[in-house]
């Protein structure tokens, strides 16, 4: 049986659509969430109006994580080195699937890397592309990448988790595949800054490209395939992201925009994905303005006004 470690809205969600294939398991680490859930039948706190079919199992018991040989670790990328220097061990041996989209802010590594580092006898893999948790939830047609070294656990992950909604794409390009992933949501950001200060469609498309050609520098810097960047965990990513309020990284820039607060309880991984990757750029010498604008508004030495004009007054040059 396949176990969905993580009970927030994205777990959730691929819990429901891969009971369509058979039983399936979801781990939740709060007792009290679980029990509700599996009592209601519905997660209210993170996916609401969503009914969880009854083969999906809730638990709180992590048992029933290391009970199973495929696991999708949908836990927020800042958590996931903290999960696996406690449980990783126990995880030895499986097949882990990481569902975050993030670059963790103190080793610089994203979430196959730390998979392969801290359980190095797993199998490890990466669940990726332009999709929320909604969508997937309620059904409608989605498209992923799964991406794994290993071509031939990738094509038995590919067919475990497709559904009849929900359609895998592979890639041996775990690199790529990591950077996309994470990338988007710094622009997404700034994309979502650059609405909520009313500058308009125009200038959001260009900001995209511009973003877009950041990913690629750092892609080739990391030696990822360009082909990968073109895919559904790149540019496929980057657009569902940056221009739909579903997106908490867009709704996080709009707020910026519009000088309006946030809710502080919603994890938004373009924030620690912009930190990291700055630093790195600078280090490497990475022409990477947008991502360095980005953590310099987080790190409070910009406000976003400036952050913005700072884009728009930026030296003519050749595309």
């Amino acid at each position: 049986m396949i176990v969905v470690a993580g009970g927030g809205a994205f777990g959730t969600a691929l819990a429901v659509s891969l009971a369509a294939n058979g039983p399936v398991g979801l781990w939740m680490r709060s007792p009290e969430a679980a029990e509700m859930a599996g009592r209601i039948r519905e997660n209210t706190k993170r996916l609401p109006g969503v009914a969880l079919p009854e083969n999906i199992a809730v638990s709180a018991d992590i048992d029933t994580v290391f009970e199973a040989e495929t696991v999708l670790l949908a836990l927020p990328a800042q958590q996931l080195r903290s999960f696996l220097e406690q449980f990783g061990e126990r995880l030895s041996g499986k097949t882990l699937v990481a569902c975050a989209k993030g670059i963790d802010v103190e080793t610089m590594a994203g979430p196959v890397t730390l998979l392969e580092r801290m359980v190095p006898d797993a199998t490890s893999a990466m669940l990726t592309g332009p999709s929320f948790a909604a969508d997937i939830a309620r059904g409608l047609p989605t498209a992923l990448t799964i991406a794994c070294r290993d071509d031939e656990a990738g094509v038995r992950l590919q067919h475990a988790l497709t559904t009849p909604s929900l359609r895998f794409y592979r890639t041996t390009d775990t690199r790529g595949a990591e950077l996309g992933g994470a990338l988007k949501n710094v622009v997404a950001i700034a994309s979502g800054a650059c609405i909520g200060k009313g500058y308009g469609d125009s200038a959001r498309a260009a900001l995209m490209t511009r973003g877009f050609a950041e990913m690629q520098r750092l892609a080739a810097f990391f030696e990822a395939e360009p082909q990968t960047l073109m895919g559904l965990s790149g540019f496929g990513d980057l657009t569902l992201t940056c221009t739909s309020e579903l997106s908490r990284n867009y709704r996080f820039g709009l707020a910026w925009g519009r000088h309006e607060d946030f809710d502080k309880s919603l994890t938004v991984e373009g924030v620690h994905t912009a930190l990291a990757v700055a630093r790195l750029a600078e280090k490497e010498q990475i022409d990477m303005p947008i991502t360095r604008l980005v953590a310099d508004v987080v790190n409070g030495v910009l406000d976003v006004d400036d952050a913005l004009q700072q884009l728009l007054s930026r030296p003519l040059k050749e595309e």
